[in-house]
This record gives C-alpha cells, structure tokens and sequence, in this order.
C-alpha cells in the first residue's frame, strides 16, 4: 500500500510544459537575433566553442531534476506494517447513476461530476465506517466491494464515468439488489444505502426493491442529481462539444429530474430525499442520518506504518543538478579534436 504525505504539490509539475515553452522561445529568439546580424552559418564558424548540445542537456538536467525535487517534496509513503485492527462503524453502500442523462449540466460541472465530488467529500466525513460503491444505468455492476479502505475508494470514485455500462437506463430496483447481497447476510440497523440519480426512466420496480430493503432494516436514501426543468444532453468529442443528443425527430433532448419518483423510493426505504443543487449536494443530511445508525464492531487490515521514499527522488535530483551546474556550453576540446568535419553544433 502506498500514499502520498503532500498531493497537492504534484500541481507544481504543471510549471515544467511552462518552463519547456519558455525555453523553446528563448531558442527561437537567439536565433532570431544572431539572424539579424548576417549568415547563421558562419556565425557558428566564429563561434566555435559554443555547443548547442550541451546547452539542451544543461537543461534536460535541470527540468529532470525540478520534476524529482517536486515528487520528493510530495514524499510518496509504503505501507510497511499491517495490522489488524477492530472498529466500530456502519456499513454504507452508495449507488451512482452513470447513464447518459448523467452529463446533463444544469449542475456544474455537470451531474455525475457534481456527484463524485459529493461522495469524495462524504468519503473524508466517515470514521470507522465501511463504504461500497455501485453503478448503474442499465444494468448495476459493483465498482467498489464494501471496505475501510477510503484512499482506494476514491480511486475506484474518480475513474467512474458513463462510458463503463453501454446499456442505457436507470435500473434503480437492480442496484438495490445488488448493494442487498453486497452487504451479506447480516441483517441489522447499522447499514444504509444511498442512490444518487436524477431518476428518470426507471425500468424495474424500485419500490419493491426498497420495501424488500426495510423489511431487512435496511434503510434506503436519494439524492436528486438535476433540475425539475431539465437541460439537454451534451455530446463532446475531444473535450470540445459539438452539439447535444437529438431524438428521431431532431429535437434535443431534455432529461429531467423525477423527483416523486425518488421520493416514493425513500419513503418505501425508510430514508430520506434530498435535491442537490450547485451550492449543497445535500449529503450532509444523508451524513447525519448515517451517523444515527447503530455502530457495529468489526476487525480489519490497516496499513499502521509507512515508511518515506522522498529520498529515492531527492538523491537522483541532486545528482542531476550538480551536472547542469558543473556541464558549461563549451565544446571540449576533445570533441573538437574528433569533429572531422568541422560540423558546428
């Protein structure tokens, strides 16, 4: 197992592309400026000494070195030691829409991007806890198996999109019954299930599902990804889009948000409905009802010990550092000795 201590500056890498373009202009405008003064070749002639080759190696040395110092300064960490632990906590399930209506972006960035973003900061609000996630459109497959391991349930999270299920739908009653087997057998109050969807064209029997769910005191809340209004279905190729999905008639088409449907679900589920918006995803209500649940005690397999790996990214960082401060632009005079052919670089 392996984590990060300080993520957030691999953001800093994004200077290295910059610091490559402003070299690259450097470049352009030497050659520019000796251009003005007459023949490029024979400007080289009368500066022999000068090597091109090794000025572009000084400077593989230093961006190599900048993007190490940079990994370092992050400070990846290995799990060293596992342990065996016991907590106590609920088990939660959350079933996410990942149907086309999904990309509709009456929330920004849209709704399933809106909805990942929630889960991610539920995720950070759990103690103890135990967390699944499935996802449906058409037919429901479990993404993440229920566990404590909340550095991988974000990781299973943020590779969700609507291109892993092609059959589309909203089979809601189908991923009630699959976050119903992924819990087990026990039975008890201390597990829940969330489903995030905008709810629409549901082609299986929800609330039965949810009624079978409370009968197993099992409750069952939903959160509304949309608009009652709607919005249209974008269609992007290469990041840029270029229209929206059309019907048979050519008229775009509008998903909207079903909420008597995913009150009715609530309500046979024993939960609770809340409608997200751009401010509030309203999973702070589902937090609370989470943290009502009796906690149920279990052992699990933690990494208790990790240990740094900074140095195996600092060291070769100074290394290449110590050769772009020592390698000067000169040509050695060996190379000029073995330069047959007098070719300038």
């Amino acid at each position: 197992m392996y984590q990060f201590e300080n993520i957030y500056f691999f953001y800093a890498l994004g200077l290295l592309p910059v610091f490559i373009l402003m070299y690259w202009l450097l470049n352009r405008w030497r050659k520019k400026t000796f251009a003005t003064y007459g023949d490029l070749l024979i400007i080289e002639h009368l500066i022999p000494d000068v090597s091109k080759s090794k000025r572009n190696w000084k400077f593989f040395a230093f961006t190599l070195a900048f993007g190490l110092v940079i990994i370092g300064i992050v400070n990846p960490q290995v799990g060293t030691k596992l342990e065996e632990v016991k907590r106590k906590g609920a088990d939660l399930m959350i079933c996410l829409d990942i149907s086309n209506s999904m990309k509709a972006e009456d929330l920004q960035p849209n709704r399933i991007e809106k909805a990942k973003q929630e889960i991610s900061k539920l995720i950070n609000k759990l103690e103890g806890d135990r967390i699944g996630i499935i996802v449906f459109a058409g037919e429901a497959y479990v993404q993440l198996p229920i566990t404590t391991d909340y550095a991988a349930a974000k990781l299973f999270l943020e590779s969700i999109s609507t291109d892993l299920i092609p059959t589309q739908g909203t089979a809601i009653g189908t991923a009630i019954n699959l976050a119903l087997e992924s819990f087990g057998k026990d039975e008890g109050k201390n597990k829940a299930i969330v489903i995030i969807t905008d709810g629409e064209n549901h082609e299986d029997d929800a609330i039965s599902a949810a009624e079978a769910s409370a009968e197993k005191g099992i409750a069952i809340h939903t959160i509304g990804m949309g608009s009652p209004d709607g919005a249209p279905i974008p269609i992007y190729k290469n990041n840029v889009r270029e229209g929206f999905k059309k019907d048979k008639e050519g008229n775009s088409v509008i998903t909207k948000l079903n909420e008597q449907s995913l009150l009715e679900i609530a309500a046979a589920g024993n939960g609770i409905y809340v409608r997200a918006s751009n401010s509030d995803a309203g999973l702070y209500k589902v937090v609370n009802e989470i943290n009502k649940l009796e906690k149920k005690s279990f052992e699990s397999k933690i990494y208790s010990d990790y240990e740094d790996r900074f140095q195996w990214f600092i060291a070769p960082a100074l290394l290449f550092l110590l050769i772009e401060f020592l390698l000067t632009e000169r040509r050695s005079k060996i190379y000029k000795r073995l330069n047959l052919f007098n070719d300038p670089k």
